[in-house]
């Protein structure tokens, strides 16, 4: 495994919830790392981020890890979850908090 493959399973795997994102969740650096920003933070969820652009040999590495072609990335509890627009579609069904839930990681209610 290299470095960059070690460093990637070593986030997801002991993250409940990690974010590879373009930017940091203060600062996205692309709309759609921004909506994902966006939607962790209305839930209250506790969650560690990467910036890819930081970083070609991440932002290679993650797209082959999860065989996903596009950032943002978000895996909760060592499970790929999907992109912005998957990420967005199960906020709005209310698939996401299920499964946030069902891992035992805390939502915020909202009304």
């Amino acid at each position: 495994m290299t470095d960059i493959n070690a460093f990637i399973d070593d986030k997801v795997k002991t993250t409940d919830v990690f974010l590879f994102m373009k930017g940091t969740p203060d600062f996205p650096q692309c709309g759609f790392s921004g909506q994902v920003v966006q939607i962790l933070n209305y839930l209250g969820i506790d969650y560690d981020s990467a910036n890819v652009l930081e970083n070609d040999e991440l932002r290679e590495g993650i797209k082959a890890y999860s065989n996903w072609p596009t950032i943002p990335q978000l895996y909760v509890k060592g499970e790929f979850v999907g992109g912005a627009d998957i990420t967005r579609e199960m906020f709005q069904s209310g698939e996401l908090q299920g499964l946030l839930e069902g891992k035992g990681i805390a939502v915020r209610q909202t009304a």
